[in-house]
């Protein structure tokens, strides 16, 4: 029973692909994204095979979602050197939030007073000690004018306090603390095939520091035709991706609210891409369809009716 069980991996709850069909449909897939990060690889741990790498997640929500005013990383940031700070970065704003200490004051020699220096070095150029104060303080000011560079204090820059960025470079409002990705933008998540899809939600969910519930959401598969799969809490979506094909201009894994989305059958999605005057003439027929079935299940049981009486009757007649 256990080699039967190591030669099969686990789509969903009860639901079983013998491992061929899984290593076929793979190769198939990295074919496909060949060269790509989207690659997926896979392993064997006693017996059992395992994949795992990047998978497209696709944001379909249509309400606002919360998230996190800071990170954790932003936290734990150590502080910033001379160096490392950017031209638009106040030191001294810095330096008082931090330490709060006085203000720290760089003094830039002034370009004539360069010019006299370096004059009067010209004319001393003889002696060697001279020349070694002339490249100390020629040094000393080309730092000191990148620290002015640096500092942007004369400028009027102050700091910027830094939000965190949200979805594909977008900012959210850092007050309210809540952001709506635009619909059908695509983000991915790093997943094995042994994860099951409340994990990828939870994992998907932390990636973007969102303080949502993931029972908020669900992950549906949705197919060009119309045809909405959501998958259930226990089905893997890695393993599902790779059997439903690589290519997403057949189907793609969306994240949406599991509230306000409805499944679509099969049966439904072949009639979702005609025009309205096509549909209407649909609903007529399924309308007259359903009176003629109502018709025929109201003379069944009328029938049925009139047979139970005049048993009945027959009965009473019987006994008198």
């Amino acid at each position: 029973m256990d080699s039967m069980d190591s030669d099969k991996i686990q789509v969903g709850e009860n639901k079983f692909v013998s491992k061929s069909i899984i290593l076929s449909h793979l190769e198939t897939y990295n074919l496909y994204y060949e060269g790509e990060a989207l690659q997926l690889r896979h392993r064997e741990e006693e017996g059992e095979l395992i994949i795992e790498g990047l998978l497209n997640v696709f944001w379909g929500v249509r309400r606002p979602i919360r998230l996190q005013m800071q990170d954790e990383k932003e936290i734990s940031r150590p502080r910033p050197s001379l160096t490392s700070l950017s031209a638009e970065t106040d030191i001294d704003a810095v330096e008082n939030h931090e330490t709060n200490q006085p203000c720290l004051s760089i003094d830039v020699t002034a370009a004539d007073d360069q010019s006299k220096d370096s004059g009067e070095e010209k004319e001393e150029a003889g002696e060697g000690q001279q020349e070694s104060t002339h490249s100390d303080r020629v040094s000393r000011t080309r730092s000191d004018v990148g620290g002015r560079r640096i500092s942007g204090r004369r400028l009027g820059i102050r700091r910027v306090k830094r939000h965190r960025c949200s979805f594909n470079g977008h900012f959210y409002n850092h007050k309210t603390a809540v952001f709506t990705p635009a619909f059908g933008s695509v983000t991915n998540v790093r997943i094995n095939s042994c994860m099951t899809t409340t994990q990828v939600m939870r994992v998907l969910l932390n990636k973007f520091k969102i303080e949502n519930c993931p029972d908020e959401f669900s992950l549906y598969l949705v197919h060009t035709s119309g045809e909405r799969h959501q998958l259930k809490p226990n089905d893997h979506p890695l393993v599902v991706r790779v059997l439903k094909g690589p290519c997403e201009q057949v189907s793609k894994m969306f994240l949406m609210e599991t509230d306000q989305i409805e499944e679509v059958t099969y049966d439904v999605a072949q009639y979702i891409k005609f025009e309205l005057p096509v549909l209407q003439s649909f609903i007529a027929k399924l309308q007259e369809e359903e009176e003629r079935e109502m018709q025929k299940l109201k003379k069944r049981y009328a029938d049925m009716h009139r047979i139970i009486k005049r048993y009945m009757k027959s009965l009473s007649d019987k006994t008198t």
